[in-house]
């Protein structure tokens, strides 16, 4: 008996353990959401300043890892810019190439977003 109520609790905590780390994939109207709360955040300052670029980036990150397949490229695009531009000396010429990404992933959440 008691070999047996063991295996059930070892079974049950493989059980829990595993539904813990199951990625889940939001929806896009749920990445939405949550992407329009953290850019609405005053705190982070619009991403006008390296303090602001890395509180989006960092609030961003997460949102990311879950995002659905239509908004990942867009947070990607957007994370990498802001890490970038947030550096003590950021690359101009790669910030420059970063542009037009940033641009259509502002496009992709706009369109996705509404």
């Amino acid at each position: 008996m008691k070999k047996l109520a063991t295996a059930l609790i070892a079974a049950g905590l493989v059980l829990s353990a595993s539904a813990c780390t199951a990625p889940t994939t939001l929806s896009t109207k749920e990445t939405c959401e949550r992407v329009q709360v953290v850019l609405s955040n005053p705190s982070n300052g619009g991403g006008q300043t390296k303090t602001g670029l890395l509180r989006l980036a960092n609030q961003l990150r997460p949102i990311e890892a879950v995002a659905s397949e239509d908004l990942k490229p867009a947070l990607g695009s957007l994370l990498e810019y802001a890490d970038e531009a947030s550096k003590e000396t950021p690359d101009e010429a790669k910030i420059a190439e970063m542009q037009a990404n940033n641009q259509s992933a502002n496009t992709a959440l706009s369109t996705f977003c509404q």
